[in-house]
């Protein structure tokens, strides 16, 4: 009796401790998918707004509700929970732009997307490229966990994986999406497309290393297959080059370069398996 008697206390003593240090996941969830709603109609689940006076007003909800999101952690951040709201906001139509930008590349990229609104609506890619860029806002801006938070959400719902202090420049393509992963310290540049499975990571994952450039330098136009592997902090894929799928890189590569991986594929002729299976007998 004594022993969960203590386990109670001990409990109790991590959720005070918890209590007003630590945003609630369930407001964060709530903050993005309100804001991905008012930045794009697709999402939203009631009337679309049909003033300016309703969208300023509906702005101004979210900037409470991200206020008071931030007031947890203020002990940790540079600036005031108002602060960085007010960082945040200053910031969103530069992030605007650049999620059209990515929503245009992914329907120029991909032949099987019929329009815009397919792309922004149905593509979990998509999604995760806007999580990604509101996350940065706030890794930029000095804010633990948030950022973090924002971030898993879209791995959660998209399969991707992208820590929110990469830099990713503009016109970013993801097709697919599952099972793409992009390590903090990752620098893409502008019209980058990348395809399922691939992983942009460290070459180590030692403590020591946290505060190095860990993760490869992506320059502009590369496009990279599904399932290929790069890694290190020094290494950079030079503009204009296609890295082939399932490539295993930890080297730099020229701009305009070609990486493919190869394999022997050997088909057998019926005859020659029956062949075999006489030979066997």
């Amino acid at each position: 009796m004594s022993t969960y008697k203590n386990f109670s206390q001990l409990l109790l003593k991590k959720h005070v401790e918890h209590l007003n240090s630590f945003p609630s996941k369930k407001a964060v969830h709530h903050f993005i998918d309100e804001l991905l709603a008012l930045l794009f109609p697709h999402f939203s689940e009631q009337a679309q707004y049909l003033s300016v006076d309703e969208i300023k007003g509906k702005m101004s909800v979210l900037r409470r509700e991200l206020t008071n999101i931030l007031h947890s952690l203020e002990g940790r951040m540079h600036n005031s929970a108002g602060g960085v709201t007010e960082i945040f906001f200053e910031q969103l139509p530069h992030v605007y732009e650049l999620l059209w930008s990515d929503a245009q590349a992914i329907y120029e990229g991909d032949p099987a997307a019929e329009t815009l609104d397919e792309v922004i609506s149905a593509y979990p890619g998509f999604y995760a490229i806007y999580a990604y860029r509101i996350a940065h806002i706030f890794y930029e801006a000095g804010v633990p966990v948030f950022p973090r938070l924002i971030t898993e959400y879209a791995h959660y719902k998209s399969g991707v994986d992208i820590h929110p202090g990469a830099r990713i420049g503009h016109s970013f393509f993801i097709d697919h999406a599952t099972g793409i992963v992009i390590g903090e310290t990752t620098e893409i540049g502008n019209n980058v497309k990348i395809y399922q499975g691939v992983t942009i990571g460290a070459l180590s994952v030692s403590k020591a290393l946290a505060q190095k450039k860990r993760h490869p330098t992506i320059e502009d136009n590369v496009i990279i297959y599904s399932s290929a592997t790069i890694l290190g902090g020094e290494t950079v894929i030079g503009h204009d080059s296609i890295i082939g799928g399932n490539v295993w890189l930890t080297k730099s590569v020229p701009p305009f370069s070609i990486v493919y991986n190869t394999s022997e594929i050997r088909v057998r002729s019926k005859l020659e398996k029956e062949q075999a299976l006489m030979f066997h007998i």
